[in-house]
């Protein structure tokens, strides 16, 4: 559903699933009829205009990718449950905690998959570090991109730094969020378009995230330091490295192995695999709310930073 900048991916990775036997793509489903005939075109399947449309022409259906605008995609998500279709929804999974609430009652009512795109849990740089987690002491994050008209119903906090969050929050597994602090500002849009956010866990953690979608090159690059070693990560290169101070103060350093691979088709490959098996996703509803429901506080915190900035443009009054 949606075949704009994101939902072309989706549905190019479909079919090539298609051309290894693995999937039937039925169609793409967008309101933009020129554009959902375009993709039809290039994909060799069909347009639909609308997500009942498709449902009423083929109702073997049994998943969708829902690749809209975020504020739409409960309604969307909606239709598709209630028709007995599973969901990989695009990040983040809804725009409120009370459209995410009830999005996660839908699915436990229908008895449906839901998956959320944070393709970053996919990227192979990521996954080879994962072993190596023992105790995250401090996390140094930087998402930049340049800017697109893209995305911008979101602020980058959840277009962009949400990314990190999700990484962020199954690093630390259940250690509690104690404290945020953040800032951010609008510059080409009228949301926030950059941001900086600091996040103390219990236990000591603290991470530090920065996001930009108006920067001049793109950067996507986390630093994570615990007891006796540094992991150094590009996202963009899927590429890590590891520092190790051993027993005798020597420091060691080791590239990860880490296979090259697309995220979003090695994603596409664990939602068909709960989908055929009926098991329930590692980056579910309810793992996708708790990071939205951080997203959601840091732009709150954001808000009422901007708020104290402005008061004391007006008054004088230095924060």
């Amino acid at each position: 559903m949606g075949v704009g900048a994101f939902g072309r991916n989706h549905a190019r990775i479909y079919h090539q699933l298609e051309k290894e036997g693995r999937v039937r793509l039925v169609g793409v489903v967008d309101p933009n009829t020129a554009q959902a005939d375009a993709a039809a075109r290039e994909f060799d399947c069909k347009a639909f205009g609308s997500i009942e449309q498709m449902l009423t022409t083929h109702s073997e259906v049994q998943a969708v990718s829902v690749a809209v605008p975020t504020v739409l995609h409960l309604d969307v998500a909606r239709t598709l449950m209630e028709s007995g279709v599973d969901v990989l929804i695009e990040k983040p999974l809804a725009s409120s905690q009370v459209e995410a609430n009830e999005m996660l009652l839908l699915a436990k009512k229908h008895n449906r998959v839901v998956q959320v795109v944070h393709l970053e849990r996919f990227n192979p740089a990521v996954r080879a570090t994962l072993p190596l987690i023992t105790k995250p002491m401090f996390f140094e994050i930087h998402r930049l991109s340049v800017f697109t008209p893209r995305a911008l119903d979101v602020d980058v906090v959840l277009d962009l730094m949400i990314h990190d969050l999700d990484i962020v929050l199954h690093l630390v597994g259940d250690a509690r969020l104690e404290e945020i602090r953040a800032a951010g500002i609008s510059i080409l849009s009228q949301k926030v378009d950059i941001g900086n956010v600091r996040l103390q866990f219990s236990g000591g953690c603290v991470a530090n995230l920065t996001a930009s979608r108006v920067s001049t090159e793109r950067v996507r690059k986390l630093r994570l330091f615990q007891p006796q070693e540094y992991i150094s990560l590009d996202y963009g290169k899927q590429h890590a490295v590891r520092f190790r101070v051993g027993a005798d103060r020597q420091i060691s350093f080791a590239e990860l192995p880490a296979a090259k691979g697309e995220p979003l088709a090695l994603q596409f490959e664990a939602f068909l695999s709960s989908v055929q098996t009926r098991s329930e996703p590692k980056l579910n509803g309810a793992v996708a709310r708790r990071t939205l429901e951080v997203a959601l506080a840091i732009l709150d915190k954001m808000r009422e930073h901007s708020e104290v900035v402005a008061q004391s443009l007006v008054t004088g009054w230095t924060p």
